[in-house]
């Protein structure tokens, strides 16, 4: 079963940047669009960006829009998460996964989530 694997969380304080590292478990063409999602404590887990195999059409929710941008190299099926400005708010672990552009929601059958990586913004 495909899976992905997270990195580049950490501790950071508010104003800084993070980027985040997406990999497939294993090598794929089939992988069109792939997302990043987060799960804060006690919150439910929510899509945060998405991009299609191209690399043209992204997709953000309004809370990240004009702090966070998404990346990919297609032929190496790797995500990336440039995250810049960042708010406590912004503190939960996240998840990256095959995503629907349009609804910023992990796609049928990739709902079995990886380890994902933390990332706390703190004083």
């Amino acid at each position: 079963q495909l899976q992905f694997v997270e990195s580049g969380g950490g501790l950071v304080q508010p104003g800084g940047s993070l980027r985040l590292s997406c990999a497939a478990s294993k090598f794929t063409r089939d992988i069109k669009t792939i997302g990043w999602f987060r799960q804060a404590p006690g919150k439910e887990r929510e899509g945060v960006s998405c991009i299609n195999d191209s690399g043209v059409r992204k997709n953000y929710a309004d809370s990240v829009k004009g702090r966070f941008t998404i990346s990919r190299d297609h032929a190496k099926n790797i995500a990336y998460l440039q995250m810049n400005s960042l708010k406590p708010e912004d503190t939960a672990v996240y998840y990256c996964s095959v995503c629907v552009l349009s609804t910023l929601t992990v796609a049928r059958g990739f709902d079995s989530w990886g380890q994902g990586t933390q990332v706390t913004v703190s004083p």
